[in-house]
Formats: structure tokens, C-alpha cells, sequence
């Protein structure tokens, strides 16, 4: 079992979290292996600050003990942190940049998956552009301003454009390897050295 640490101190430890594993136990003795379970085998007071879906890969930003897991918390629930997006998908726009702010809410009837809801939907907002297009694709950076379960995959659908290999809000899941979704930039400001922080991980696709 080999972890990918992109950084880690004596407050905080990153790491680049693999496509098809869980950020955190799942319901079930098959869906225990996780990154949080394999950090605790080496830090045991690694404690979760946010979450990747299993079929993202890409930066994820843990907390060493219970105090700054709040500091790290709080960063995140101020929106005092830049997260960026690689995503492959079919086709796009003409434009080269723009933001979708469709609000979302949990499918009550169909959980997990996420819909979006004009009446009792929570904000969402991504910023979106285009790094290149292909003959059959098209390459988006992503930037969520929220945090909302599935945001960029259900935004993404909701243009009429899921992501590729998406087969929750999509229909290739058997005919792709994965979901084209990276995690790649995390931009924030350390909690106890007030540095600058921008950690990067290199997408595989």
C-alpha cells in the first residue's frame, strides 16, 4: 500500500488520492479501504477535512488532530480556498470561459445522485475553461467557488455535457477506464505559518 504525500507537516498532510478509492468508509465490510483508513495506519490522528468522490482522483488536504481539523474547516467553509479541476468531456461551447450557477440539492428518492433545483436548491457555482479542444473532446479547467456534493459532475451534465466516464450522471461508465475527473491545484493559506500554500498534483489523463 503505497501513499502518494504531496505535503505534509506536523498540522496538516496532503495527498494525491487514486481513482476508485473512497475518501472515507463506506456502508458494508467491502467499502472499508479508504484514504483516511490508510493514513491512519501511519498518522493515527489524521482526521478528514473534505472529500473526493471515489472516481476522482487528485489533491486531498487531511488535518493532523482534532484542532486543526476546525482551523481547516473553517478555511473551507469560508471559501478561503482556490480548488482546481481537470475534466474531459465530449464536446463544450464556443466560448472560452464562463461560470454555470445551477443550485443543487440531494435526490431524497434516488440517493446519492444530486439534481438541480431552482426552488430548494442550495447556490452552486463553477467557473469553467477551456484548455483545449480535440477532435473528440474537450478539455476544461474547473473552479468550484461551492462545495456541493457532485457539483462539477452534475453541472457539467446540466450543460448537456457529462463528464467522460461518468455512469451516474452519464451513460459510458462500461465503456470508460475511469471518470475524467483531476483534482490538480489546492491554493490556501496555512493555518498555523500563514504561508501560502499551492499544492499540485499532475493529472494521469
Amino acid at each position: 500500500m503505497t501513499i502518494e504525500i504531496i505535503y505534509q507537516d506536523e498540522f496538516i498532510i496532503a495527498v494525491n488520492k487514486p481513482q476508485a478509492l473512497l475518501s472515507v468508509p463506506g456502508l458494508g465490510p467491502d467499502k472499508q479501504d479508504c484514504m483516511i483508513s490508510r493514513l491512519m495506519q501511519m498518522i493515527p490522528d489524521t482526521k478528514v477535512v473534505h472529500r473526493l468522490d471515489c472516481y476522482t482522483s487528485g489533491i486531498m488536504l487531511f488535518a493532523i488532530g482534532i484542532e486543526m481539523q476546525r482551523a481547516l474547516n473553517k478555511i473551507f467553509h469560508d471559501r478561503k480556498i482556490h480548488k482546481e479541476y481537470i475534466a474531459v468531456v465530449r464536446q463544450w461551447f464556443d466560448e472560452q470561459e464562463g461560470v454555470i450557477k445551477f443550485p443543487m440539492r440531494c435526490d431524497i428518492d434516488n440517493r446519492p445522485h444530486q439534481i438541480v433545483d431552482y426552488e430548494h436548491g442550495k447556490s452552486a457555482i463553477t467557473y469553467w475553461q477551456v484548455l483545449q479542444r480535440n477532435t473528440d473532446s474537450v478539455r476544461l479547467l474547473l473552479k468550484p467557488e461551492t462545495g456541493r456534493t457532485h457539483q462539477l459532475r452534475v453541472h457539467c451534465a446540466a450543460m448537456g455535457q457529462p463528464i467522460i466516464g461518468d455512469g451516474l450522471y452519464g451513460d459510458d461508465e462500461i465503456k470508460q477506464p475511469r471518470m475524467l475527473l483531476h483534482a490538480d491545484n489546492l491554493l490556501f493559506e496555512h493555518p498555523v505559518t500563514n504561508e501560502e500554500m499551492h499544492l499540485f498534483a499532475k493529472c494521469e489523463f
